[in-house]
């Protein structure tokens, strides 16, 4: 009999059909809507959670206390609530209201300041208080460990090793890097693509860090290439994939789609994987959909 935790990571594979511009290239999109916490996030909130009690960082009855856009939140309160820990997690105020009532039900405290900057200089002051232990995705190699440990195997073994590119959106870029290590042991060739907003966009889960807020963990030398996307196609492509794939996702997702898209219409073949993060179901309060 499986338990929750059992349940995260090896999520399906699907190709994708109708919107690919180019034949000569396959295009898959990994459902990590299928996680039980709704996310890729659970991935790492898991191995964040784990390896910090296993160190002896954290033990049960703690507090914890982290910055998030939504979904990393949703998954530490869902695995935080198994571990008996307690936590508070700092968002925007423009989050969406069901990511929100989410966490609350995992029993989550949740603060809604200005923007993520400012929740992340909140959670970094609270936490040198000593009253909370901050896991900080942003700097934490067990954000990226986590993808090395099962995204890249998955990928790996459910393309048969004949990858060729993947895309990932980049917010903390723990999946971008934990993933780029596994496939470039396979593999150098495989090619890493990394998506950010263009300058004047605003695309939920996927960041253009200020340089003072550049996570630590990230690594340029690891990925082959950065993809622009504005929020325009972001949101057009995200509706793409619902309407004509299927793939009920969010707005990163449809960057991640999009970024993809123009990469198959330059190659002459291929292998596409890019990362589906999250469940279109937690943005139907927003406009993505309307």
């Amino acid at each position: 009999m499986a338990g929750i935790l059992d349940l995260v990571g090896n999520t399906p594979l699907v190709e994708i059909k109708k919107i690919n511009p180019n034949p000569r290239v396959k295009i898959f999109g990994k459902l990590e809507g299928h996680n039980p916490g709704g996310s890729v996030k659970d991935r790492a909130a898991l191995n964040m959670i784990r390896s910090a009690v296993e160190r002896g960082d954290v033990k049960h009855g703690d507090k914890l206390i982290e910055a998030t856009s939504g979904n990393t939140g949703i998954a530490l309160a869902m695995i935080a609530c198994l571990f008996d820990l307690e936590i508070e997690l700092v968002m925007p105020s423009n989050s969406t209201r069901e990511r929100t009532l989410t966490m609350e039900a995992f029993g989550a405290k949740v603060t809604l300041l200005d923007n993520f900057e400012v929740s992340r200089d909140y959670a970094e002051e609270k936490a040198g208080l000593g009253t909370h232990f901050m896991l900080n995705q942003f700097s934490n190699p067990d954000n990226y460990l986590a993808h090395h440990k099962t995204t890249g195997p998955e990928i790996w073994r459910d393309t048969d090793g004949n990858i060729t590119h993947f895309v990932s959106a980049m917010g903390t870029t723990g999946t971008i890097m934990g993933t780029s290590r596994f496939l470039k042991e396979k593999n150098p060739a495989v090619q890493l693509v990394g998506c950010q907003p263009t300058e004047e966009s605003s695309i939920p889960g996927i960041r253009r860090w200020p340089l003072e807020y550049l996570p630590k963990i990230y690594e340029p030398s690891r990925v082959d290439r950065i993809i622009d996307v504005s929020q325009q196609d972001a949101t057009v492509m995200a509706r793409k994939l619902a309407r004509e794939e299927a793939i009920f996702s969010g707005m990163s997702s449809g960057g991640a789609a999009w970024a993809s898209l123009k990469l198959a219409a330059e190659l002459d073949s291929g292998l596409i994987v890019f990362i589906v993060c999250d469940r279109g179901d937690r943005y139907l309060s927003s406009n993505l959909f309307g």
